[in-house]
């Protein structure tokens, strides 16, 4: 029976006495059962989708189920489940959350993988009445292999746009711009890149530190990290590419983030999946920016290998000392989560511990 755990609703308690300050290990994760009896769950976020002021959570539950839900938090990490989607087929997958139509309530876009559409759910601003969200096309059947999104304003008009990876079936990175009018049928889609290889992650923040989204990709197969520049001419965006890496095998997912506290973006990035065949290339890695992003490849540092089926890696201060650590996901019939603790020098000496 599959089930739902999140890192985030884990409980933290600080074993070590004193004061937060001075001694923050070691830690213990509580596990919290949300929800069992999935099919095949394979995208989650979190957001205040109820305003209350604490996070809730969202979930997709692919073939058969082909169910979309969020679980209300009550403030003490207990959830209620409530339905955004019922019987939509064909993948409901990865997602993200953001104001679409700017009505001050979060929507979900998310995509589903199989038949290639990309949808958006209304939040109604009541998201708990019992009523299933209102579902919007963005794109039918245009991206097969539709897989992973990320929302941001690429054209500086305002409102939310959506960019999208399409796995196997499309390889390609794309996006579809939002005219003010989300709601009035299909949104005008671009081409970003076509690769050879099937893409995955996308992701968009400022690499380059000019006021404006770029994006993040990876081609799992190619290899390739990438980031494409965001250039505008005649009102129109010009996506420049930069490969970040090009020789490490199976680049998945990860997370931008100022790994070295130096002002500029980091990737944090999980390689393998299984898929390279050598314990020492399942790896998580992080790629520093040097503040010249687009002068060459990103240098690569380890923060471990023989982490076999390596698949996602996010990044955030899990034990208070002010530096950034790495959480990362493993792929595989067991499965496996670990936090990697950063001990002061991102470059080395990273610790592993295995929840």
């Amino acid at each position: 029976m599959r089930r739902l755990w999140v890192l985030f609703l884990l409980s933290v308690i600080i074993e070590a006495s004193g004061s937060r300050a001075c001694a923050q290990l070691p830690l213990r994760f509580d596990e919290q059962l949300v929800m069992d009896g999935y099919s095949y769950s394979f995208g989650i976020a979190t957001a205040d989708l109820d305003g209350d002021g604490d996070l809730d959570i969202t979930s997709a539950d692919a073939l058969p189920n082909n169910d979309l839900y969020w679980f209300e938090n009550n403030g003490q990490g207990r959830f209620q489940k409530h339905f955004i989607q019922k019987d939509d087929p064909e993948r409901l997958e990865r997602h993200a959350i953001g104001d679409i139509d700017k009505d001050g309530h979060l929507d979900v876009v998310i995509v589903k993988n199989l038949v290639g559409d990309l949808l958006w759910f209304r939040n109604s601003g009541k998201p708990a009445d019992g009523e299933l969200w209102k579902r919007y096309v963005i794109n039918s059947k245009k991206i097969p292999g539709a897989y992973d999104v990320a929302l941001g304003d690429y054209d500086g008009d305002g409102d939310l746009d959506v960019a999208a990876s399409t796995w196997r079936l499309g390889k390609t990175f794309v996006w579809f711009e939002n005219d003010g009018s989300p709601a009035d049928g299909h949104w005008k889609m671009r081409l970003i890149d076509q690769l050879a290889t099937e893409t995955r992650m996308i992701r968009a923040a400022d690499i380059d530190g000019d006021k404006d989204l770029d994006l993040v990709g990876t081609a799992r197969q190619a290899p390739l990290v990438v980031w494409y520049e965001n250039n505008k001419n005649d009102g129109q965006i010009e996506w420049k590419k930069h490969v970040i890496d090009d020789t490490s095998p199976q680049p998945l997912h990860g997370q931008i983030v100022d790994m070295d506290a130096d002002g500029d973006l980091d990737l944090v990035m999980s390689l393998g999946m299984t898929f390279t065949g050598k314990p020492s290339t399942e790896q998580v890695v992080w790629y520093e920016n040097d503040g010249q992003p687009a002068q060459g490849a990103w240098k690569k540092h380890l923060i471990a290998d023989g982490y076999t089926g390596s698949f996602e890696a996010c990044a955030a201060d899990m034990d208070g000392d002010k530096d950034v650590d790495v959480v990362a996901t493993a792929w595989g019939k067991d499965g496996k989560l670990a936090w990697f603790e950063n001990t002061g020098e991102p470059r080395k000496n990273w610790k592993q511990h295995t929840l």
